[in-house]
């Protein structure tokens, strides 16, 4: 594939994260979607806004295939998003029980696979995490 269908494919994801209903699921996935347990994510999996996890997460796991299929080069995904490596930052710690409590090895396989091949991925990850911490705790502390 060349550069430009590949920056073709890019621009094309970004269009779609900028749909209205997926900016706001966006949105509240990254201000307020902060789940510390596995029963956190089911009650919000339940909730009106179980519709925007969903949303969030199968974007980025349909992103990640394009680039573990080859449709993408990693290095041009790497060099124009980052977004993805908070959104498995914050399931990370509860992929395992949903992958089993739903029956579904195959769940986030397609994102659990481009961090695992993104230098440092992991790293970064928990990075990121423990970037989001701090910000969760700043605005807790501002509310007080």
């Amino acid at each position: 594939m060349s550069k430009q269908d590949e920056a073709g494919l890019i621009l094309k994801l970004y269009e779609l994260r900028r749909e209205e209903t997926m900016r706001k699921a966006r949105d509240w996935f990254a201000q307020e979607f902060h789940p510390t347990s596995f029963e956190d994510s089911m009650q919000t999996m339940m909730s009106d806004k179980g519709a925007y996890m969903r949303m969030v997460g199968s974007y980025w796991e349909m992103a990640a295939a394009l680039v573990n299929q080859g449709a993408i080069s990693q290095e041009m995904f790497d060099a124009t998003n980052g977004e993805h490596i908070g959104v498995f930052a914050k399931i990370e710690p509860i992929l395992a029980e949903m992958r089993s409590t739903w029956n579904m090895p195959e769940m986030f396989q397609q994102l659990e696979k481009l961090i695992d091949s993104t230098p440092n991925g992991r790293e970064k990850v928990a990075k990121v995490r423990e970037m989001m911490k701090a910000m969760i705790a700043q605005r807790q502390a501002a509310k007080a």
